[in-house]
């Protein structure tokens, strides 16, 4: 397979299954109620996949995307394999996507469009009675509030698996130093382009590809995922310097 950028983290290389991450129990309300559509109903929105496959691998866990990919390969109706890898390593930041300073917070970035948590009284009936100030941290709810809520964090629903901000900075850290590995230098990569620090330094090959992409017709329904998994009669056919 054709390499793009790889960066090679030291992501742990362990199964999910005896994990609560597919189950839907890491203690993070949104987190979980979206993995919990997922195993219901089969389909989950586009900003939900990122802010899961961001929480497994460089946010939160630090768990290989690879193991992600396994995840939704078995429970997306709509699953494709060569989508559904490209899109882990995107999100991962292994690929594709250099800007790995952007994390999705397991608590915030559903504030933004549920600030009543609608959606986790949905698929998380246990934590519906919950105030709307605790319904994303229900951890911080003061014990008479969980007794009237009906639910008691640590023992009808799960305490956090990490403390997000401490867990975040350290995988920060982890990825400033993978990619500093990369590109030869002992501090984190420079800026390239406005507006992208710490994007890593392309090599030739990057912007051949990028030329590439760009030449392809905009009606193409060929995607950026498809010309990396099928090269070769792609290459033979969009290759902007062949001859006709």
């Amino acid at each position: 397979m054709m390499h793009y950028t790889l960066i090679v983290h030291s992501y742990r290389n362990c199964r999910l299954t005896p994990l609560p991450y597919p189950q839907g129990r890491t203690g993070f309300p949104f987190i979980d109620a979206i993995m919990t559509q997922l195993r219901l109903e089969g389909w989950i929105h586009h900003l939900a996949r990122h802010a899961v496959a961001c929480f497994l691998t460089r946010g939160d866990l630090w768990i290989s995307w690879e193991e992600g990919q396994k995840v939704f390969e078995e429970l997306l109706l709509d699953a494709d394999w060569a989508l559904n890898a490209g899109n882990w390593q995107w999100l991962s930041a292994s690929a594709f996507f250099h800007q790995y300073f952007r994390v999705y917070s397991p608590i915030a970035f559903g504030k933004k469009t549920d600030k009543n948590g609608d959606y986790i009284r949905k698929y998380l009936p246990v934590l519906k009675k919950f105030p709307v100030q605790y319904i994303y941290e229900p951890w911080k709810a003061p014990r008479s509030i969980q007794e009237r809520a009906g639910c008691i964090v640590g023992k009808d629903y799960p305490r956090p698996i990490v403390e997000h901000d401490t867990a975040s900075k350290k995988n920060l850290q982890r990825m400033k130093l993978a990619y500093a590995r990369r590109s030869g230098t002992s501090e984190e990569p420079e800026s390239k382009g406005k507006g992208e620090p710490g994007t890593a330094q392309s090599s030739n090959w990057d912007q051949s590809f990028i030329i590439l992409v760009q030449s392809i017709p905009s009606s193409s329904y060929v995607t950026y995922f498809q010309l990396l998994f099928h090269p070769l009669s792609l290459l033979l056919k969009y290759n902007p310097w062949a001859t006709h």
